[in-house]
């Protein structure tokens, strides 16, 4: 019971951590062009339905009865947050190809949300493994993997707006943007498929 109060409490700051980052992200493309910011918007409103999905998931799953209800549910939210990161992958995918090299304009507020997404995700990574090594839970489980991509992919934009910030007519920083859009993208992709497989199994 302890454990399914704190896996419950954890998902719910999820959600609200993770709620105000697609808002700052999108009202920062209204000055800002990149490509990397353009698709991490396009990732971090995926990503928020996905855990919302997994929250009201694990409130209806943590009571008791009907086993076979509960895993149908754990199984379908599971399969959402893995849609969701192909999405949010293969949209980011999409701009990076067809980005032009223009000006990239302001891309401070999608990097403050970076570099605040790496140290939060990373402790909700760390915060759902342990949860899951405690009390193993499927939600639980895709939420620690969604995390570990969410804090591996906010470190790789991060490097790449702080390239735009520093340097945002160079040639180097406006290949780099549509490389670390591209290379986000596909392990967003690639962890979205791996999660579903391993639901339809």
């Amino acid at each position: 019971m302890k454990q399914q109060r704190s896996g419950s409490r954890t998902l719910l700051w999820s959600v609200i951590m993770s709620a105000p980052g697609p808002l700052i992200v999108g009202l920062g493309l209204l000055s800002g062009k990149s490509a990397t910011q353009a698709a991490d918007f396009l990732r971090r409103s995926a990503e928020l339905l996905g855990i919302l999905m997994a929250y009201i998931t694990y409130q209806l799953t943590s009571r008791e009865g009907e086993e076979e209800k509960k895993a149908r549910l754990e199984r379908f939210s599971n399969l959402f947050v893995g849609a969701m990161m192909c999405l949010g992958g293969s949209i980011m995918l999409l701009l990076a190809v067809v980005s032009g090299n223009t000006e990239k304009g302001n891309v401070i507020p999608g990097l403050s949300i970076a570099l605040l997404g790496v140290i939060a995700n990373t402790l909700f990574w760390r915060k759902y493994t342990r949860l899951n090594k405690a009390e193993p839970n499927p939600i639980l489980a895709v939420q620690a993997r969604l995390y570990r991509a969410k804090s591996l992919v906010d470190g790789c934009v991060t490097v790449v707006l702080l390239s735009v910030a520093a340097a945002p007519g160079a040639d180097f920083s406006q290949w780099l943007d549509r490389i670390g859009s591209a290379v986000v993208a596909l392990y967003l992709v690639w962890c979205g498929l791996r999660t579903i497989r391993e639901r339809l199994r």
